[in-house]
């Protein structure tokens, strides 16, 4: 057996040595020399039979690399978390609206087109009612690659104003529905339905006020789902921290995607749409690089002409806003009022994110003022985030040519 012995517990590297408890205050310094100090006491400890150890463990201060060291473990527990999100936000599709067409043929007739995301290898759980007297036998769907679909005809000998459409299990799920249809061919129109209204009536003449109310809601919706559009206006933010110049960046990149999405929607521009899915993806991924720059060597080009990069990177978003549009459809006589409500629907869910952005990080540095003196080295954590995940959405739009 070895002699017993009292051990002595060290504290780690960064902790303070001091025998004292945290938040005390720390006793005022001796002037006397220390040789004497050291004679008195060793004579006093004597007389009161008290033995003092050779050895004492000195006390030591935390060092700024200490401090740097537990701030450097903060930012990996971050990016971790911001890791963590990525695979959510990379199978975002998955949690794309179901999709439900009906098409005039004439005679009666409707092609259906219906789509819903798949859940763990399985088609959601939901079934499209169309308006009674309609007669259909919806086949199987089938897995596409990122939903399933399935398309059919319905013979409706009453046509389709003023029936109501509902979608059986919307009000047990988080999704929506976005419902295209034709009363005359050639006359499309859209709606949406929620959990909270999973059926609608289906106008015949909405009239410009629910044709504003449907295209601005459409337009609010598709901007706050895309999550592609928001890295790269959450991107801008954290580049440019100049508030005017800030809001130039921003109203050159709204001016930009207002502007192709006017002309690609009324059909003067047409692009196909994967290769410029794959361009908006590119975008995100160029300024998450250049914001990942460090402070000695970041001399970006977005920092130096950010609204001449946001007017341009902006003309390939409105080509994919136009392409939403597309499938949403218009009204044949309101496209002007459909196609300006869609573009304020987008502009107003722009500015609704804008907001919650700027206000995040305003509580975030007053509840932890840390995050003050670190401004440039989360930034390059947020950028690694971003930046991963947009090439994730590269390379995942290039295998599906």
């Amino acid at each position: 057996m070895g002699r017993a012995g009292r051990q002595r517990l060290w504290p780690p590297p960064c902790a303070d040595r001091s025998p004292r408890g945290p938040g005390a205050a720390a006793p005022e310094p001796d002037p006397r020399p220390r040789h004497r100090r050291l004679a008195r006491r060793s004579g006093a400890d004597a007389a009161r039979g008290i033995h003092r150890q050779a050895h004492v463990p000195v006390q030591r201060r935390s060092t700024p690399a200490c401090g740097r060291a537990a701030t450097v473990r903060r930012l990996i527990l971050l990016l971790a978390a911001l890791l963590a999100l990525c695979p959510a936000l990379a199978r975002a599709h998955a949690l794309d609206p179901a999709y439900l067409e009906l098409t005039a043929m004439g005679d009666d007739r409707w092609r259906v087109i219906w789509r819903v995301p798949d859940v763990v290898g399985q088609p959601m759980a939901l079934t499209p009612r169309l308006p009674e007297g309609c007669s259909y036998v919806p086949p199987p769907p089938v897995f596409d690659g990122r939903g399933w679909s399935t398309t059919f005809e319905a013979l409706c000998p009453a046509g389709l104003a003023g029936g109501v459409v509902r979608i059986d299990g919307l009000e047990r799920t988080g999704t929506d529905t976005l419902l295209r249809y034709e009363l005359e061919p050639g006359d499309g129109q859209g709606l949406r339905l929620t959990p909270g209204a999973p059926e609608v009536a289906l106008p015949d003449n909405p009239g410009p006020l629910g044709v504003l109310g449907a295209y601005v809601s459409l337009g609010v919706v598709h901007i706050l789902e895309g999550a592609d559009h928001l890295m790269f206006v959450l991107a801008l933010l954290l580049l440019i921290r100049d508030p005017r110049r800030l809001l130039w960046t921003i109203t050159a990149f709204t001016l930009a995607h207002s502007i192709t999405l006017a002309a690609a929607t009324i059909g003067w521009l047409r692009l196909p749409p994967a290769p410029v899915e794959v361009v908006i993806a590119l975008s995100i991924v160029f300024l998450a690089w250049e914001l990942a720059l460090p402070p000695d060597r970041r001399d970006p080009l977005a920092m130096r002409y950010p609204a001449l990069v946001s007017f341009g990177f902006g003309l390939i978003h409105g080509l994919g806003f136009a392409g939403a549009l597309r499938d949403i459809g218009l009204p044949r006589g309101d496209i002007p009022l459909a196609l300006f409500s869609f573009n304020v629907g987008v502009e107003l869910g722009q500015v609704m994110f804008i907001a919650a952005c700027l206000a995040f990080g305003y509580l975030a540095r007053r509840l932890v003022p840390v995050l003050a003196t670190h401004g440039p080295a989360l930034s390059r954590v947020a950028s690694y985030g971003i930046g991963s995940l947009a090439a994730f959405w590269v390379i995942q739009r290039l295998s599906g040519f």
